[in-house]
């Protein structure tokens, strides 16, 4: 066996290369692109006319993580909501920003109701929705200018159910002419992007600094979006949103999301991420929230919530009591971080394992913060708990479960609670 000559680098994202724009309300400024972390994003999917279950749901939505939250504004009634929506956060002490979403009418009732223009903190333009022929570069000039009366960032977000059919003919016809013509889907991934870079382009000729347009390009399928953001990224250097748009339901929309996003993330693509589920009867919409931190976590983006490591279990752990303990300690992470956050700076980068039996439970359990090992079948009923990689003591009896529950409380006020705080850079 010949000897390496190097030792093996570990992986890495790439580093992301774009410029920085400002989301900001009162004295909150979220930070997208250049050095800032990648912000996870979201979405209502209340009726905007109801301000009181639209303000509850963002609520919602940014305890679960989410940075930024969009709202659909799509009618008079809904625009004039806005404002009071914003308050009621506002009451409530939620200040994350609120992005405008705006298709068709966005020119008028940004126009109409000042209120509302002035109380969202970004506008989502889809230039392929604005109007047609010379009322297109009017009505979306007017959108423009509202954002620089107010001082707002946009998203121009050219999404291909949406696309500009006139630009798309456009290249078709351009296409046919060609010696030897690409095919229907490299000329729509082309539609795709000259529509978001002419449209940032014609942003910036009416004023709009480079850095405060962001750009998405979205596309439901895996490959097209990996293809059409990897071409988007060479083409420009505006903040990148990322999103797999109507990605589905369930396991298919998770998984779907994850590897697409996992990819681009990856090769330093991406600003903002989206996780667009469609959820299941009675789901909480905050599940895309959840998915889109897990992604970046994942990664080693981002850090909100102290990892769980469990085994999937097999013939050696014929007892339910390891799932059952991986579980409650994840929910109880999960529900007790919107006040450690503050309360135990650092805390969301603890690793807890809880495993199933001794063939990879003491030495999992040593790699983690605090972990514990469980008696699979015919194993003694002693569960050895290890706390920053030595053994600590050996559980037994009825109680495990409560006693090492408590034992993560300890170890979680006794490590960070006497911590500095050091918030992430926002």
């Amino acid at each position: 066996m010949s000897t390496p000559c190097l030792p093996i680098a570990p992986a890495a994202p790439a580093t992301r290369r774009t410029r920085q724009a400002q989301v900001a309300w009162g004295s909150r400024v979220v930070t997208v692109g250049g050095d800032a972390p990648v912000r996870v994003q979201s979405m209502t999917n209340t009726d905007t006319q109801d301000a009181i279950g639209t303000a509850i749901q963002v609520k919602e939505l940014a305890i679960a993580g989410s940075e930024l939250v969009r709202i659909t504004v799509n009618t008079p009634e809904a625009a004039a909501q806005v404002p009071y929506i914003r308050e009621q956060l506002d009451r409530m002490g939620i200040d994350v920003p609120l992005i405008g979403d705006f298709h068709y009418n966005g020119h008028r009732l940004l126009q109409d109701y000042p209120a509302c223009a002035e109380a969202l903190s970004k506008y989502r333009i889809n230039p392929g929705n604005v109007g047609k022929g010379d009322k297109r570069d009017r009505q979306f000039g007017q959108m423009i200018e509202a954002a620089l009366r107010w001082n707002k960032p946009v998203r121009i977000g050219v999404n291909w159910g949406s696309l500009d059919q006139e630009l798309l003919a456009q290249l078709m016809d351009e296409n046919a002419l060609r010696a030897q013509p690409w095919d229907a889907k490299s000329v729509m991934y082309e539609a795709l992007i000259t529509s978001a870079l002419e449209s940032a382009r014609f942003a910036q000729e009416e004023g709009m600094r480079q850095e405060q347009v962001i750009l998405s390009c979205k596309v439901s399928g895996v490959q097209d979006l990996i293809a059409v953001y990897r071409e988007l990224a060479k083409r420009c250097d505006n903040p990148l949103h990322l999103g797999l748009t109507e990605a589905g339901m369930g396991t298919k929309g998770t998984v779907a999301s994850s590897v697409v996003l996992g990819i681009l993330l990856q090769e330093g693509i991406g600003d903002t991420i989206r996780v667009s589920l469609t959820p299941q009867p009675g789901e909480s919409r905050t599940q895309e929230v959840v998915i889109a931190s897990e992604i970046l976590q994942s990664l080693g983006l981002r850090s909100f919530v102290p990892s769980v490591t469990a085994c999937p279990g097999c013939g050696r752990t014929t007892s339910t009591t390891f799932q059952e303990l991986a579980k409650q300690i994840d929910d109880y992470l999960r529900a007790q971080m919107p006040v450690w956050r503050d309360k135990y700076p650092g805390v969301e980068k603890m690793k807890v394992a809880v495993m199933g039996c001794i063939v990879n439970g003491p030495g999992e359990s040593k790699h983690a913060d605090i972990g514990i090992s469980l008696p699979g079948t015919g194993e003694a009923p002693a569960a050895p708990v290890f706390i920053d990689g030595q053994k600590a003591l050996t559980l037994r009896g009825d109680n495990i479960v409560s006693e090492f529950h408590q034992l993560v409380e300890t170890y979680v006020e006794k490590r960070f609670g006497t911590q500095p705080a050091a918030a992430e850079a926002a």
